[in-house]
């Protein structure tokens, strides 16, 4: 898969790390470089945050993205916007059919709610993303919806929204290009108690190139 997973992707690798099933991540992207995200198993949700690395009261806004594309599901093409209305990356290439921007991330007490109570010790992305926002600064105010790479997140005609077998499979990937400095912040999915990740999270695999 290495070969194949690197072919097409242009420029130096400057980082190439497989991340483990349920972990955080984050890492500094320069404008310009491109950070591929690889499936590496299929049907795996991974969380993702973007903020600006010179100003940390700028960040990734699902609002002006959503209202700028006018669609809820990101494609080849769309552009993640900040709170300020600026570009922070595009996605370049992707071959998923679409990403999730309203699925939000699970925490304890929203897996505590849907799940029962017996499921508020378990792990979730929440509590990664605090991990990984600790090491910039961050804390839980901080914290805003975010996209959800592979993840699917059907709508009916009437509104309703739910968590479904995802639409990747092993290898498929989205790469996504800087157009600013940023930190990019990652909760790789712990959930296991609907079938965004297959009920068994396993590991992605994150590489930057520029």
């Amino acid at each position: 898969m290495t070969d194949q997973v690197l072919a097409d992707l242009a420029g130096e690798i400057l980082h190439d790390e497989v991340v483990a099933a349920r972990a955080p991540w984050d890492h500094v992207l320069r404008r310009g470089q491109t950070l591929r995200i690889v499936d590496l198993q299929g049907n795996q949700a991974v969380d993702f945050l973007l903020y600006a690395l010179a100003d940390d009261a700028e960040r990734y806004s699902a609002q002006d993205t959503i209202a700028a594309q006018g669609n809820i599901f990101l494609r080849t093409g769309a552009v993640l916007l900040s709170n300020e209305g600026r570009p922070m990356a595009t996605v370049t290439a992707t071959n998923v059919a679409y990403h999730d921007t309203i699925g939000g991330a699970c925490s304890c007490e929203s897996n505590t709610l849907r799940y029962g109570h017996h499921t508020k010790s378990q792990h979730a992305c929440v509590e990664n993303f605090l991990q990984a926002n600790a090491r910039h600064g961050r804390g839980k105010r901080d914290m805003v919806s975010n996209i959800n790479w592979f993840m699917n997140v059907p709508v009916e005609a009437d509104g309703t929204l739910g968590i479904v077998d995802g639409i990747s499979s092993p290898g498929l990937y989205v790469d996504l290009r800087a157009e600013m400095d940023v930190v990019a912040v990652v909760s790789n999915c712990p959930q296991i108690n609907n079938p965004c990740n297959g009920f068994d999270p396993t590991p992605v695999r994150m590489i930057v190139a520029g």
